[in-house]
């Protein structure tokens, strides 16, 4: 572990132990800031914390105290990378187990509200903040049997929208990015390890990597401070009609996704202090079967 130097701008990545969390670090540490690694699993954090010359704070975003102290810790927050999150079960609402929905509502959305609140203030003391907010598909589009973790991502996209607005005329940026199937721990956790199960969710098509996904966020901090990449959605390929789910039996099945592609490049956005320009950008495939579909540009005018 190593102490930034008064000098280096300091991202938070919470979720970091694993997947999109440790890619990401990895990335904001290859542009020179230095990385606060947050997650529960210490021995991961560490080890990453140390390869990248970052620093490893064990917090559980669940936790309140957890979050007083990581806040506490910190002098300086010039990125937050709001990560940490996931799902458990796939059950029809008939069947929803509430303890798994209240682990779900916890950890991505009052998780998310923890920690953005806690490190606000530290992000907009730095002059030019960001927060980035990995919210997944799920926030935008539902699917059946995924109620819990789809209604979550829908509270938790709603938590950021809200504060891109509460935010205007302070020195903070906001960025969402909904990733689609990203192959990582993601699944293995929500079927409580059963790989047979995990590997279903793949089966068929190539899905996205953490590193995708990382590249993406990096590409979003590193965006001069008077432009605000505010919704970004990105998936494969095979998800521009389907997503690939499994039922509770493991078998793989088609849900519809749909294409999120609002297209209205004379979109009349909020008036306050500032006049904001939308500009709505419609890139293809990235990588031979990445695809950001839609990326919506905010640009400050006085």
């Amino acid at each position: 572990m190593t102490t930034p130097s008064a000098s280096e701008r300091v991202a938070v990545v919470t979720g970091a132990s694993a997947g999109i969390g440790e890619a990401t670090a990895r990335t904001l540490a290859g542009q020179g800031f230095h990385v606060i690694c947050v997650a529960r699993r210490e021995g991961p954090i560490k080890a990453l914390a140390d390869e990248i010359g970052g620093t490893a704070i064990v917090a559980d975003v669940t936790d309140d105290g957890a979050v007083d102290a990581l806040a506490g810790a910190l002098d300086r927050v010039d990125v937050l990378v709001n990560n940490a999150g996931g799902a458990r079960g796939l059950q029809p609402v008939m069947e929803a187990d509430l303890d798994q929905w209240r682990w779900m509502w916890e950890a991505n959305v009052l998780g998310t509200l923890r920690v953005t609140r806690a490190l606000l203030p530290k992000l907009i003391d730095s002059g030019d903040g960001l927060i980035v907010t990995v919210t997944s598909i799920a926030a935008i589009e539902t699917y059946d049997n995924g109620s819990g973790y789809t209604s979550a991502k829908h509270a938790q996209a709603a938590l950021h929208r809200t504060l891109r607005g509460e935010l205007l005329g302070e020195p903070v940026r906001l960025t969402e990015v909904a990733p689609g199937l990203v192959e990582t721990e993601f699944s293995l956790v929500r079927f409580e390890g059963d790989a047979d199960k995990a590997d279903k969710v793949y089966a068929g098509l190539t899905p996205l990597t953490a590193g995708d996904v990382a590249e993406v966020i990096g590409f979003a901090v590193s965006r001069p401070s008077h432009v605000n990449l505010d919704t970004i959605v990105l998936v494969v390929k095979a998800e521009h009609v389907a997503e690939f789910m499994s039922d509770n039996a493991g078998q793989s099945q088609r849900g519809r996704i749909g294409r999120f592609c609002e297209v209205n490049c004379h979109e009349v956005l909020r008036i306050s202090w500032k006049v904001c320009a939308c500009l709505n950008i419609w890139i293809g495939e990235r990588a031979g079967y990445n695809a950001v579909q839609h990326i919506r540009v905010y640009a400050g005018v006085a």
